[in-house]
């Protein structure tokens, strides 16, 4: 009896660690493929990191500097919602230009990017700064109708206070009153 138990045990230990490493090969194939999408969205809008620089400054493209920006203010209230991050998408579409694949791409180049800048926050001011290098002050615009859409896509329709205090920084930023 003592042997039966003790086959039962070691069966268990070896399915449970079948399963474990399994769920990490799984995970890592999940990375890869998130990995993957940053890099064809990075080609797609020709993005080259130069070194010895912050990737959000390696940035040539003011419309994924707008969506970054867009994102982020989005992330500054909460968890965005299905609706929110298609309202974002809708958005982009319409005031971007882009198409829906175009408008994924440019926000998966963003969320790396926000990620880059160690967060919501400083990735909302240093992405702002980039639009308003790379777009000047017809840069303002299409961010704020973007913004605009994010914010009617609320769930109650309101800003939270850091959205208040980031839609002040950017006015500032673009020298707005």
């Amino acid at each position: 009896m003592p042997v039966i138990i003790a086959l039962l045990g070691i069966i268990a230990t070896a399915a449970i660690w079948y399963w474990r490493m399994k769920a990490a090969g799984q995970a890592a194939q999940d990375l890869a493929g998130v990995a993957q999408d940053v890099m064809s969205a990075a080609r797609r809008f020709g993005f080259r990191r130069r070194y010895n620089e912050h990737p959000v400054e390696s940035l040539q493209d003011g419309d994924v500097a707008i969506a970054g920006a867009a994102l982020a203010f989005l992330e500054l209230s909460a968890l965005p919602t299905a609706e929110q991050q298609d309202a974002l998408l809708i958005s982009l579409q319409r005031h971007l230009g882009y198409d829906r694949a175009g408008a994924e791409e440019a926000v998966i180049l963003g969320r790396w990017l926000i990620n880059e800048s160690k967060g919501a926050d400083p990735g909302l001011k240093r992405l702002t700064k980039r639009v308003w290098k790379l777009k000047g002050a017809e840069g303002f615009a299409p961010l704020m109708q973007v913004v605009k859409d994010i914010a009617a896509a609320s769930r109650d329709g309101t800003l939270s206070p850091r959205q208040r205090d980031a839609l002040d920084d950017m006015a500032r930023q673009f020298r707005v009153s």
